[in-house]
């Protein structure tokens, strides 16, 4: 009897083991069909096979559609935020890009007005100090033999060269009398309006071309009359070349003669169509200017071209008015008729530059501090100028970097001025000294506050160590080797010291402030293997061909090419 209740005991547990585990795999069960329907839920994309889970995502679909409205889409629209300042760089260069338009204008400016008073100051010498220079010179060459200074130049080379642009002006002066002006403007008033547009264009042209080569051809002048005798003769004679700078200045001046009579023909036409034509050329020069690829040499080029057009402009606009001046007797009450189609010529250039500059630096990404960089070359080219080792004449300086050059133009506006005024008896002559000599004052002033200005911003553009350095002296095809050519100053001395006194003294030839260099010899040569030959030339290559990328701004003038084009 023990045992049948032992083993229905056995029996019991035995039952209720296994009603526990089927309720633990019911249980499992369970568990793994809410956790895949929960998957297949979440599942944005349902299989075929799922029919029934398909339908339930086709009704929500149905119920996100239907709650779509029009009102809701506008409500959207109203209350849709964005922030900026997810994307900061982009609105901090666009803003910057604003500012730098709207610096452009004054710094701009400011070296129009610093080019202008150079342009000015080199104007001015030849009216005044260069005819004081030339007589001095030729005083020194008549009195030469009789001071007895044997084994020395009877002239210095500064003092040739103003001796040939005396006499330069003087022959020209006197073959311009043979141009009749008055023929000249009614011929050109017979023109049609388009045609004067024409010519007009045509002009502007060839005076930049014939700034190109005149500058070439009054240096080359100049070399030949003051180059070395022991140097090997290398060219055609003094007299040819003298010849060809004559007819230079002489046609140079004929073209600025005509300019000057197509603006008058234009200022005196009864319904201004031709002044409005040639006034909106220089809005064509935005369209031929701004949408284009410029560096930072090509902008310096421009900025050049602009302060030389805008001195030339006022000028002819000179002319213009003493032209007009003289044929009605210098009535005063005609000036003020003038005036409101200067001021219009005027503020048309000022417009039209401001509006390239600002978008040609805004297009290329340049900086508006640029335009003080430009303003230290020009300075730094008017403090060498007065150096102990300057190799030019300012005025030469300023033709060759801004393509002006003031011998046509002063030769054409001389004439003009004899014409129109005429000096008679002893009160006119003594009025036209006093303006002598008032020019010579404005000169002298001019000179001065523009050197001190030089100065200063050749300090602040710390190019002071420049000015030390001996001109390269290269051969023809070879870059040259700025390394070898610095002037050391003695020690002890101040930087400023060393400016001052480098302005104020006097230049001294070459061969005084440097030390001779010494002869190649012949063995060299030999020394050289082939290989070394070719890697020197291919070295050469590579110098000449990353050359005009590379320039310094102070190597730039008005005609190199930079980046394959000349502004």
């Amino acid at each position: 009897m023990a045992d049948t209740v032992g083993s229905g005991l056995e029996e019991g547990k035995e039952t209720g083991t296994e009603t526990e585990d089927k309720e633990k795999e019911k249980q499992k069960t369970r568990h793994t069909i809410r956790t895949v329907s929960e998957k297949l839920s979440s599942t944005p994309e349902i299989t075929e096979t799922l029919g029934f889970y398909e339908r339930k995502v086709n009704r929500e679909r149905k119920r996100s559609l239907s709650d779509l409205s029009l009102l809701r889409f506008i409500s959207a629209e109203l209350t849709r935020g964005y922030f900026l300042e997810h994307n900061e760089a982009k609105y901090t260069e666009r803003r910057e890009r604003v500012y730098t338009c709207m610096r452009i204008p004054r710094e701009l400016e400011k070296l129009m007005l610093f080019g202008f008073f150079l342009c000015l100051d080199a104007f001015l010498y030849v009216f005044t100090l260069l005819p004081l220079r030339a007589i001095l010179a030729l005083i020194r060459l008549i009195t030469f033999p009789c001071c007895g200074l044997n084994g020395t130049r009877p002239l210095q080379p500064a003092q040739v060269c103003d001796v040939l642009k005396g006499f330069i002006m003087v022959i020209c002066y006197f073959m311009m009398h043979y141009v009749d002006y008055s023929m000249m403007y009614h011929l050109i008033r017979g023109q049609s309006v388009i045609k004067l547009y024409i010519i007009y264009n045509m002009l502007e042209v060839a005076d930049r071309l014939f700034s190109s080569f005149g500058q070439d051809i009054l240096d080359a002048l100049y070399w030949t009359a003051t180059e070395p005798q022991e140097k090997k003769r290398a060219h055609i004679g003094l007299i040819p070349h003298f010849f060809m700078a004559v007819l230079y200045v002489f046609l140079h001046a004929i073209l600025i003669m005509v300019q000057a009579t197509t603006l008058n023909v234009a200022f005196n036409s009864h319904n201004k169509s031709l002044l409005t034509i040639m006034m909106s050329n220089n809005f064509v020069e935005i369209k031929g200017s701004v949408f284009k690829k410029f560096e930072k040499n090509n902008l310096f080029q421009m900025s050049n071209s602009d302060i030389k057009e805008r001195f030339t402009s006022y000028v002819l606009l000179l002319i213009v008015c003493l032209r007009n001046m003289e044929q009605l007797s210098w009535n005063p009450d005609h000036l003020w008729v003038l005036f409101p189609d200067v001021c219009m010529v005027i503020a048309s250039e000022i417009a039209v530059d401001v509006v390239k500059h600002a978008f040609i630096t805004k297009f290329n990404d340049i900086t508006a501090d640029v335009y003080s960089e430009y303003r230290a070359s020009l300075a730094f080219d008017l403090v060498s100028s007065r150096q102990k080792n300057a190799y030019t004449d300012y005025s030469d300086s300023v033709s060759r970097r801004m393509g002006f050059i003031p011998l046509p133009l002063a030769v054409i506006l001389t004439r003009v001025i004899t014409s129109s005024v005429k000096v008679q008896g002893s009160l006119a002559l003594i009025c036209a000294v006093l303006f002598y000599l008032g020019l010579i004052t404005l000169k002298v002033l001019n000179s001065i506050v523009l050197l001190g200005k030089s100065c200063l911003y050749v300090k602040e553009a710390k190019m002071e160590e420049k000015l030390f350095q001996t001109p390269p002296a290269t051969t023809p095809g070879k870059p040259s080797n700025k390394s070898k050519n610095k002037f050391r100053a003695p020690p002890g001395i101040s930087t400023d010291d060393r400016l001052s006194a480098s302005i104020t003294s006097q230049p001294v030839h070459q061969s005084e402030s440097t030390s001779p260099l010494l002869p190649n010899s012949n063995s060299d040569q030999f020394l050289m293997t082939p290989d070394a030959e070719e890697k020197d030339i291919t070295q050469a290559g590579l110098e000449l061909k990353h050359r005009a990328s590379n320039k310094d701004l102070l190597e730039i003038d008005r005609f190199t090419i930079c980046g394959n084009r000349i502004d």
